[in-house]
């Protein structure tokens, strides 16, 4: 008869080692999460969650191209001033987005909120919120791209993103109405 082969134990002190080496690399890699995130992101298939009608503008339109070109930021580094191709602050977004869609806006959150048309009844994609800040402007700016969601760019350390839309909004405008 054959003896079964003793069970084999661990090298003692194995899970620390793992543990350890898992530690030092994301120390390692935490100053650049943030493009690690981004590269990511951009790496991994857009899914899109079905809406409601009338929570996506007309196709073509301004406020259509506006909100595909916020979208398609996702991802990119916050930087104060910044109005991209690379990194953008959150009126830097805002502005970009209008600019692409062939519309002129003000260029800061401020601005945007004393210079552009309210928006009357619902909020629809493309509209933008201004929020009060504890920032320099002392204003933020995001665009609404669908029933409930807004794209941002936050501040420092936080990528463009898309969120809920929150309360507590001072403003809607609503650029390129009757253009």
């Amino acid at each position: 008869m054959i003896a079964p082969p003793a069970p084999r134990r661990p090298a003692p002190g194995g899970g620390l080692a793992v543990l350890v080496v898992v530690t030092v690399l994301a120390a390692l890699t935490a100053p650049h999460a943030t493009t690690l995130r981004g590269l990511i992101a951009e790496a991994l298939p857009t899914i899109a969650a079905p809406t409601p009608p009338g929570a996506r503008p007309a196709p073509g339109s301004r406020a259509a191209r506006a909100v595909a070109f916020v979208l398609r930021q996702r991802g990119k580094p916050y930087r104060w001033g910044a109005q991209g191709p690379g990194a953008y602050d959150c009126s830097g977004l805002t502005w970009a987005a209008w600019r692409a869609a062939g519309v002129a806006i003000p260029r800061t959150a401020a601005g945007q909120l004393a210079g552009l048309p309210r928006a009357r009844g619902p909020l629809r994609p493309g509209d933008l919120l201004i929020y009060p800040s504890r920032g320099p402007s002392r204003r933020h700016v995001a665009m609404v791209v669908g029933r409930g969601r807004m794209v941002e760019a936050p501040g420092r350390g936080l990528p463009v993103r898309s969120t809920s839309i929150r309360r507590g909004w001072l403003g809607a405008v609503r650029p390129g109405a009757g253009q």
